[in-house]
């Protein structure tokens, strides 16, 4: 009998471990409005920077871009790169890489969400920098350190 209830846990705390049950992420707020559009750009209007140097760097400082409905968290995700530029208004170039981070929320029907990861390049830059973006909460948006606002 505790052979079996061993092989039991063994088999299943894979699928029970893998989301927390509570959020680690600091910047979530349901109480922002969602931003303005700039439909030439297909982007946000973002003039305010980020005081915090782990805003949009660290997966518990996520961008939260969740302001509609989640089949459009995608759409968001881009409104958002797509108004960024460089440090001195350089054009980017942004690449989705694997998301990372299970975290629970009520915005999925399977009650957890992932963190996607976009790499960030611009002309002249050393190496490329990796941004952490959330499609299923909401939170104020904010230009990242070391980047503009797209004009």
């Amino acid at each position: 009998m505790k052979f079996r209830t061993l092989i039991l846990l063994l088999i299943f705390t894979p699928f029970i471990s893998c989301i927390s049950t509570r959020s680690t992420i600091k910047n979530i707020d349901d109480s922002i409005p969602g931003p303005a559009l700039n439909e030439t750009f297909n982007s946000f209007i973002i003039t305010k920077k980020a005081p915090n140097k782990k805003y949009a760097y660290n997966e518990d400082y996520p961008v939260n871009v969740g302001f509609t409905s989640l089949e459009d968290g995608n759409n968001n995700q881009i409104r958002f790169l797509n108004a960024l530029a460089g440090p001195n208004g350089e054009k980017i170039t942004f690449v989705k890489k694997d998301p990372c981070c299970p975290f629970p929320t009520k915005r999925s029907d399977m009650g957890a969400g992932l963190i996607d990861t976009f790499e960030i390049t611009w002309e002249g830059q050393k190496q490329p920098v990796l941004l952490y973006i959330n499609k299923f909460e909401k939170g104020e948006l904010m230009l990242p350190v070391g980047f503009t606002a797209r004009k």
